[in-house]
């Protein structure tokens, strides 16, 4: 039932990381900071090495340049605002800013999760159907992948904030946050948000369970498919090709999961609060370190663009 006699919120407040000192926050400040540009200057060096190079424009790149893409704009809608609020905490936010940042936030980190799920099939096809994977993983279905990652982000972004932000909110305006998330807010409305956690539960299925089945099914059928290699350094090798991949989807998908697919009452704000500051900034900085930057191929297109001898003849 809504409150009576109650104020209406027209804007919030974050509480992020007030609790601690101003040594702490300064130094939160100085190391997400840094984290935060290495991982915008690796995704820049990323896109442009991959557009720049021939020998990078296959479907495995073109899904890593879509990612590093993705992730700017992720890490765009939530990174900055939090440095702020380390230096200056209990900043405001107006109730339009605080629905544009869930939107982009929501986009964005589904499409994150799509893209990944994309490129565990394009792994699939390339170790299990290596014949037939020009064909298969051609340019118009590398595209129609990607539009549609990307379509199913705008779309439940769009039903998520539709539904938190059809909620009254009154009273309460101090979000227990960095940014503006959806369980956080369903806590502070001032109505029965029964429908609301269910939407939020089936959009986290959607979202999180059906591509990590997927992904794993496809991991299923490749290790079953490299075992078969006859040669050592052949199974090495197609490991090798996989191996960064599988880190960042269980770092990506496990921390989401935690958080999304945790039942209500076992959700902690503060525990929520501590793993998403791992997947809004540490998990962005796997993709161009541990995904891209050790792979040698991108390593010599790398040395190349910068007028230096290559790693290998």
């Amino acid at each position: 039932m809504s409150k009576k006699n109650s104020t209406f919120v027209t804007e919030f407040l974050f509480e992020g990381f007030s609790s601690f000192d101003w040594q702490h926050r300064v130094a939160f400040f100085i190391v997400f900071l840094t984290l935060y540009l290495l991982t915008l200057s690796g995704n820049v060096i990323i896109v442009t090495i991959i557009r720049l190079d021939r020998h990078l424009h296959t479907p495995m790149y073109f899904f890593l340049s879509m990612l590093s893409i993705s992730e700017t704009f992720y890490t765009l809608a939530i990174i900055p605002r939090m440095l702020s609020g380390l230096l200056y905490p209990y900043q405001a936010i107006d109730i339009q800013g605080c629905a544009g940042q869930l939107f982009f936030y929501l986009t964005f980190g589904i499409n994150n999760c799509f893209l990944l799920t994309a490129m565990g099939y394009d792994r699939y096809v390339a170790i299990c159907n290596p014949l037939r994977y020009s064909v298969i993983m051609g340019k118009k279905v590398c595209i129609h992948l990607a539009c549609g990652s990307l379509g199913i982000g705008l779309g439940m972004a769009i039903v998520q904030v539709t539904s938190v932000f059809g909620l009254p909110f009154c009273d309460g305006f101090v979000i227990a946050h960095f940014f503006c998330d959806v369980r956080p807010l369903l806590k502070l409305a001032c109505a029965d948000t029964t429908i609301n956690e269910i939407i939020n539960f089936v959009v986290s299925v959607c979202v999180l369970v059906l591509p990590m089945g997927l992904v794993f099914i496809s991991y299923v059928v490749i290790i079953s498919t490299i075992l078969k290699i006859a040669s050592a350094e052949g199974r090495k090798k197609a490991f090798a090709t996989c191996a960064s991949h599988l880190t960042v989807v269980i770092i990506h998908y496990g921390c989401a999961s935690i958080i999304y697919l945790k039942p209500k009452s076992q959700s902690s704000l503060g525990q929520d609060r501590l793993i998403s500051v791992t997947y809004t900034v540490i998990t962005p900085l796997l993709n161009p370190v541990v995904y891209s930057l050790r792979n040698k191929e991108v390593k010599e297109a790398l040395r190349k663009a910068m007028g230096l001898r290559p790693l290998s003849s």
